[in-house]
């Protein structure tokens, strides 16, 4: 019995060990974690239970010369983040590159189903050199496995992907198609096709990094959500993003006990909005000091930064948070923002995370460059997310409420369930000025006269209290009982039901 015990702890030796220390040691010299170092600090100390470990690749003419290696360049299992069951796979770089094989994609898909039928997230730690060229088709037939479960797991289960290295080639489609992509600064890269390959039919020259580094993607492509300094600093974030998420579509978000109080007042909100209805404020400090303890976990805030996403939470619950943000481009809804703002809000009405929107939108962005580039389109996904979302939907107009962005953002008209606004709303077609020099177009050019007719349609139309007599808004209220209406309204709508006819599934303006 000794005998077998002690081959048993040598072969789990050998398979800690990966492609050996002396790689070990290039991992780490690049500033990058092992791939167990990285799931033992993701997840609760002694929590981790590790599946496969002694599986190895098929052998075939191109490889029968390689030692095999246990586990074959992936580790894959399940643990707890803060108590909350998370499975786990995650590429080992030491061995072969980590690159996908047969059996390294068994093992993923295995995982995967298990965390379907459990009812569990799964966390993707990615740090690959892609398909296993000595595989051949079987590498990629791989991918598509994999791909397929990306699939059959969405709006199941939350996926999360965390690029920690190489991400190339088919490799990208599996974390395009999770729910988020956390990537790491200045040693974490996505692209379909490498610099090389760019430079022999493009003739561009561009680097990794300025081709798929995690500047680029959260800056420039919109495709990742957020980018940290290092592993370490990436890890602890992603755990605590998981507590915003509920475990399943059959569950609802966790609840954090809390100490900040329903009925805790803002007055410095009364002074937010500017009186120059020109001037802008920065969205933010709404969120912040509506959530419960001033915690907002933003997401891509480098990127289309006219909308503002990310989950906080209100009496310990998960809320998504969606709010235009006058700072940027004084907070007009454009291409970006719009498929920004509606990939969160889907996904909050897969998991049952309510939202919340805060509204000053002056309209969409005009321009050529826009129009080309399919606005139309685009803009009417944020409208398709918010109207075919039946979680409680809560929307607050804090400034300008103009023309279709009025409606696009979850207005009473979308089935937004309670609209509130503040005095200094402004909901109308358009803006005053504009609006006055086209209903009183020979005027133009007798500025008194325009002013005298703007100043009165501000006051007859430019407030929310047309909207409200018209039963559009429910109530106009203080600014600085922002977060009690809230929270009093979350709670009426928490057991809220929709009846909505039956379809296969819609058809998205994609």
């Amino acid at each position: 019995m000794e005998d077998i015990l002690n081959e048993l702890e040598t072969r789990r030796e050998k398979a800690r060990i990966g492609g050996g220390q002396k790689r070990i040691d290039t991992q780490h010299s690049k500033g990058k974690l092992t791939a167990r170092e990285r799931i033992e600090l993701l997840v609760d100390e002694g929590s981790f239970e590790e599946w496969d470990m002694f599986v190895e690749q098929e052998p075939n003419e191109l490889t029968a010369h390689v030692d095999p290696i246990p586990g074959d360049g992936v580790i894959t299992g399940w643990g707890t983040i803060n108590g909350r069951v998370v499975f786990v796979f995650s590429q080992d770089f030491t061995v072969f590159g980590g690159s996908l094989s047969e059996a390294h994609a068994k093992k993923i898909c295995k995982m995967m189903d298990k965390a379907v039928s459990v009812g569990a997230p799964i966390i993707g730690l990615n740090d690959s050199g892609g398909a296993r060229i000595q595989e051949g088709v079987g590498s990629l037939a791989g991918y598509a496995e994999v791909f397929q479960r990306n699939v059959d797991a969405s709006g199941v289960v939350p996926q999360i992907s965390a690029i920690m290295g190489p991400c190339a080639g088919g490799a990208v489609y599996s974390p395009a198609m999770t729910d988020f992509i956390f990537m790491v600064r200045d040693t974490s890269y996505m692209f379909v096709t490498g610099p090389d390959v760019v430079k022999t039919v493009t003739h561009e020259e561009v680097s990794h990094e300025e081709l798929g580094g995690a500047t680029t993607h959260n800056t420039k492509s919109g495709v990742a959500d957020g980018a940290f300094d290092n592993d370490i600093d990436t890890l602890e974030q992603l755990r605590r993003f998981i507590d915003f998420l509920p475990m399943c579509n059959r569950e609802k978000p966790p609840i954090i006990e809390t100490t900040d109080p329903i009925d805790r007042a803002e007055p410095s909100l009364d002074s937010l909005v500017p009186r120059d209805s020109m001037k802008p404020y920065d969205i933010k400090e709404l969120i912040v000091k509506v959530v419960d303890e001033g915690d907002f976990f933003e997401l891509q805030p480098e990127y289309a930064g006219n909308i503002v996403i990310g989950f906080g939470r209100m009496e310990g619950r998960t809320i998504g948070f969606v709010a235009n943000q006058p700072l940027v481009l004084a907070g007009c809804l454009d291409i970006d923002s719009a498929k920004k703002g509606a990939r969160f809000v889907r996904f909050c009405d897969c998991f049952n995370i309510p939202l919340i929107t805060f509204v000053d939108v002056p309209g969409f962005l005009p321009g050529t460059s826009q129009e080309f580039g399919g606005i139309i389109k685009h803009g009417a996904k944020l409208l398709f997310a918010y109207a075919e979302a039946t979680v409680p939907k809560v929307t607050v107009i804090t400034r300008k409420a103009y023309g279709g962005a009025y409606d696009v953002m979850s207005s009473k008209h979308i089935r937004g369930d309670l609209n509130y606004a503040w005095p200094t709303a402004e909901i109308a077609v358009m803006g005053p000025k504009g609006a006055v020099e086209i209903i009183y177009r020979e005027d133009k050019d007798d500025i008194k006269k325009i002013e005298a007719r703007t100043e009165e349609y501000r006051k007859r139309f430019a407030n929310p209290f047309v909207a409200a007599q018209k039963g559009f808004i429910d109530d106009v209220i203080f600014p600085r009982n922002t977060r009690r209406r809230l929270c009093r309204a979350l709670r009426l709508l928490e057991n809220k039901e929709v009846n909505n006819i039956w379809k296969k599934h819609d058809n998205i303006p994609l």
